[in-house]
């Protein structure tokens, strides 16, 4: 079978009557084309299928129309949610989204914000559960417009979107104290920054010392945000003979690994062991026991992110370089009230 060729530039001129500089006017809109003119290109366009090449476009008009993202991995939820809101900005400025998966690994990081900078996009937004200074200044040193999400970057002068980590988890952590629990275990899916630095922790620690609780470090535990890493790390406290009256762990998907983990081992949530999640996501309230959680505007982070990254790209003023929305305390059915029993 013979494969027909793509439909070019001078074969929609050639069908029209017109110029090739002319199709490139009516495509890129640069300079007046009479009415009767433009509608005969388009009219050509519609019939032969004919799609632009955007490189060359890029070259008329000087910009690509390319956002980048950088995500630390796809499949995750809190990534997929925020995706979800960067891409809806993006359609509504006709940007189209260059995604690069990063696995959370530095050499992947670096080669993919090259890689973006190659393919010309004229901004991009980092989400990434850690940063550092060599990263913030590649980024800076390649001139384009950036917008971080990350929880790590209080150190560091740049744009950025996020909530509040350390308030919401102390709410959280308050909350479960609230209801009467007072052994909580925390599964901190921020295993790859230091304790120091991790403001989740730091919350947890607040609430726990305000109501005169002491902090046993055995009761926290690292843990990735996968159903399996909740499952897992769950598996690992509970053999260790310590039953905590709460677990609370900082990711929904790994806090649903770590109820059912709870369930295979003999014990029901929340009758045995209250369970409470962070971020919300979709499926927290899908979920049996519905999974009471912090909510944070996922969709709406990516959304507030993507459009500053358009903003500085048309030169338009930003009011604040950090950025932090709300969040709220979410209360389901995974959390029992002792104080009612």
């Amino acid at each position: 079978m013979v494969t027909k060729k793509p439909t070019t530039i001078k074969d929609v001129a050639k069908k029209a009557g017109v110029s090739i500089s002319t199709v490139s006017r009516v495509i890129n809109d640069s300079k007046p084309v009479t009415n009767e003119v433009k509608q005969r290109v388009l009219d050509v366009i519609k019939e032969t299928g004919y799609v632009p090449n955007p490189l060359a476009r890029s070259l008329v008009t000087k910009k690509s129309q390319l956002l980048g993202v950088i995500v630390p991995e796809v499949t995750d939820t809190f990534s997929a949610e925020v995706l979800n809101g960067i891409e809806e900005i993006s359609k509504m400025y006709n940007y189209d989204i260059l995604l690069a998966n990063t696995y959370s690994e530095r050499e992947l990081e670096i080669k993919n914000i090259n890689l973006l900078r190659a393919k010309q996009v004229e901004g991009i937004v980092m989400i990434c559960w850690d940063i550092d200074q060599e990263i913030v200044n590649l980024l800076e040193n390649s001139g384009i417009p950036a917008v971080y999400i990350s929880k790590t970057t209080r150190d560091f002068d740049i744009y950025n979107v996020s909530t509040q980590n350390a308030p919401a988890t102390k709410d959280m952590t308050q909350f479960l104290i609230d209801k009467g629990h007072k052994k909580i275990s925390l599964l901190r899916t921020n295993y790859h920054i230091s304790n120091l630095a991790d403001s989740r922790l730091q919350g947890y620690k607040e609430a726990l010392s305000e109501n005169g609780i002491e902090y046993d470090e055995n009761l926290v535990k690292s843990c990735g945000t996968t159903y399996n890493d909740g499952y897992s790390t769950t598996k690992d406290l509970l053999a260790e003979g310590k039953k905590p009256d709460a677990i609370f762990v900082t990711s929904d998907e790994a806090a649903i690994g770590c109820i059912n983990a709870c369930f295979d081992l003999g014990y029901k949530v929340p009758e045995d062991i209250s369970v409470a999640g962070f971020n919300d996501v979709k499926f927290a309230k899908m979920y049996r026991p519905k999974l009471t959680t912090v909510y944070q505007p996922l969709f709406d982070m990516g959304a507030v992110a993507i459009r500053m990254v358009i903003k500085m790209i048309k030169g338009q003023e930003i009011g604040e370089k950090k950025v932090e929305l709300p969040y709220r305390i979410v209360d389901r059915e995974s959390v029992l009230d002792k104080k009612e029993k």
